[in-house]
């Protein structure tokens, strides 16, 4: 099997509409996997939002790599991180690609924000861009750090995002390209999908175009198709529907106070040990301890 980075890399340049599924740990990161998507999208949002907190880089980047490693080590597909604004200047972009190739993440995506970023849905508009060459300056670092030829570095664009029209968009998008950017992210919080046609249509497929369509929900994927995006992202329905399923068992828990009802409606505890690969252990055990050192071991888990 290719490496997870070339796995990316693929992805991204393929000529037909690619998809990246969210995922914030270890365990949805492998429900994404056996769902049958090809590659996972790490998203900054959900892994603040599982952690309790904002997603204004309230978590350090070694929090964010730690949950990144979970999810890399329970997957064989690859993960595009979403590393936010890189965590600070050019030289911590350099210490995060390393560290993300060490744990086997295929690619990062970083927004032409101010450290530290505020989530693209909030107060857009009051939201100050990085000048475009400095943020070009870390593109250029993490493609200069990188060993593996095919780990991704994607580009994301917030001119709209913060009120800035189509020129400002392309403009940053050239000078992104110029550093070395594989792929442009072009972000847009439109309820239509207007801004990144706009934008596709004029930059012409030069490379990878991609989107995240979180609020322009209602278009239909076949419009993506027909203009020839690369990858689509859907970014955080794996968050908000854990959330809606854990807000509904904990209101009836708590109102019937009883879990028999609950028990009709959730996986069972077996299933969680499946997705925990327990069987794996289980054979290790009979193929590494004694017998003795079994019983032991046993008895000590019970």
């Amino acid at each position: 099997m290719n490496s997870k980075a070339a796995q990316l890399r693929k992805l991204i340049n393929s000529k037909k509409l690619e998809f990246l599924m969210e995922a914030h740990n270890g365990i949805s990161a492998k429900i994404v996997e056996e769902a049958g998507f090809q590659g996972i999208w790490g998203s900054g949002l959900s892994i603040a939002a599982s952690k309790g907190v904002r997603d204004c880089n309230e978590i350090s980047w070694t929090q964010t790599l730690q949950t990144a490693e979970y999810m890399s080590d329970a997957t064989s597909i690859p993960i595009l991180l979403d590393a936010d604004t890189g965590f600070g200047n050019f030289n911590n972009v350099r210490r995060l690609v390393k560290k993300l190739e060490q744990i086997d993440v295929a690619g990062l995506c970083i927004e032409d924000k101010l450290f530290p970023k505020t989530n693209s849905f909030i107060d857009g508009e009051q939201q100050t861009l990085a000048d475009p060459h400095e943020f070009a300056g870390k593109i250029k670092a993490a493609k200069d750090t990188q060993k593996d030829p095919d780990f991704s570095v994607v580009a994301r664009v917030e001119s709209f995002i913060a009120g800035w029209g189509l020129s400002e968009a392309l403009r940053r998008a050239e000078i992104y390209l110029e550093a070395g950017a594989d792929a442009i992210l072009i972000h847009s919080k439109k309820n239509t999908a207007e801004q990144v046609l706009d934008f596709q249509s004029e930059w012409d497929n030069r490379c990878p175009l991609i989107i995240v369509p979180t609020m322009y929900h209602a278009t239909p994927t076949s419009v993506f198709r027909e203009n020839q995006f690369s990858v689509a992202i859907w970014a955080n329905q794996i968050m908000r529907s854990a959330i809606t399923a854990m807000q509904k068992t904990a209101s009836l828990i708590h109102g019937q106070e009883s879990i028999a009802e609950t028990e009709k409606q959730v996986i069972s505890v077996h299933e969680i040990f499946r997705l925990q690969n327990t069987q794996e252990l289980k054979n290790a055990e009979n193929a590494y301890l004694k017998p003795s050192a079994k019983k032991r071991s046993e008895a000590s888990n019970q």
